[in-house]
């Protein structure tokens, strides 16, 4: 039971549209001693493989293959291999040694509003003339989704839980550290069949996202409270009450900027005197190279 002969058929003619890529195929007859030979054997009886070049034209790849009987011949096989243009680079037989896919969006997010523009194009911080930042306001900052595609033998989702918020530790795809921050890292069962074998695998998903502020959080320097001698007190400010009243000394109603050490800042407020902003991070940080590589160029 099994292959007596072979051979390559005449091919048919191809029809190619402009700007896409053409399909080819190539067809074989296949005779047996035995109708009950095995779909495999005859399949592998022509001397092609998945993922073989075209002959004429070598970017083009055998992606499907069928077989089917002659006029209902059970003793002869018709079988016909079709060859495409792969969408992945440097696309492997064995799903776990092909190359992470790389895709690329831009979108937006939300970020209090606390600087802004003047007419010389310089960046100021948004505050009253009185120096007052304008509490609640927000923008939109654009951002950049990086989406990447893999494929592993395992989902270690440990390690997936452990990196998610994280943020870059150095530079990283031409943004400075903290800029970028891991949305999410998802993994889904697969399974293909290579050389007659069962691989089983998890496809993954990494999102990454990045800003140019950075995701780091960015508070106003002001406060209800003061540090002076040491000790934690309450800001005061004047209250003139008006009908030739005493000027009197009252709890402030808006928080008050401060300064490093978490004095009064005594000095004019105003837009040319605003208060500082602290940075602080509240996610963890990490090396992206190491765990995300990176593109192929």
């Amino acid at each position: 039971m099994g292959v007596i002969d072979y051979e390559e058929l005449p091919r048919e003619p191809a029809t190619r549209r402009f700007g896409e890529p053409p399909v080819l195929g190539r067809k074989w007859l296949v005779r047996v001693d035995d109708p009950a030979t095995p779909e495999t054997t005859v399949v592998n009886a022509v001397p092609v493989v998945f993922l073989d070049p075209h002959p004429e034209a070598f970017y083009l790849k055998a992606f499907d293959v069928a077989r089917d009987y002659l006029d209902g011949n059970r003793w002869a096989h018709i079988v016909t291999w079709k060859y495409e243009l792969p969408k992945q680079q440097n696309l492997d037989k064995n799903p776990l040694a092909r190359p992470d896919i790389w895709k690329w969006s831009t979108g937006g997010v939300q970020i209090p509003c606390l600087t802004y523009y003047d007419s010389t194009d310089t960046l100021r911080a948004l505050v009253n003339t009185a120096g007052d930042f304008i509490e609640g306001l927000t923008e939109e900052e654009p951002t950049l989704t990086a989406s990447i595609s893999g494929n592993r033998a395992t989902y270690d989702y440990n390690l997936a839980a452990s990196v998610h918020g994280a943020l870059n530790n150095a530079p990283y795809l031409g943004f400075a550290k903290w800029c970028w921050q891991v949305n999410g890292i998802r993994g889904e069962p697969a399974v293909e069949v290579v050389n007659e074998q069962e691989i089983r695998y998890f496809k993954v998903e990494v999102e990454l996202t990045a800003k140019a502020s950075t995701w780091v959080m960015q508070l106003p320097n002001v406060g209800w409270n003061y540090v002076s001698g040491g000790q934690r007190k309450r800001v005061f400010v004047w209250y003139d009450p008006g009908g030739g009243e005493a000027l009197q000394m009252v709890p402030a109603s808006n928080p008050q900027p401060l300064d490093s050490a978490g004095n009064i800042v005594t000095a004019s407020p105003g837009e040319g005197n605003p208060p500082a902003i602290l940075q602080r991070r509240t996610k963890k940080q990490i090396n992206f190279t190491q765990y995300f590589g990176i593109p192929p160029q």
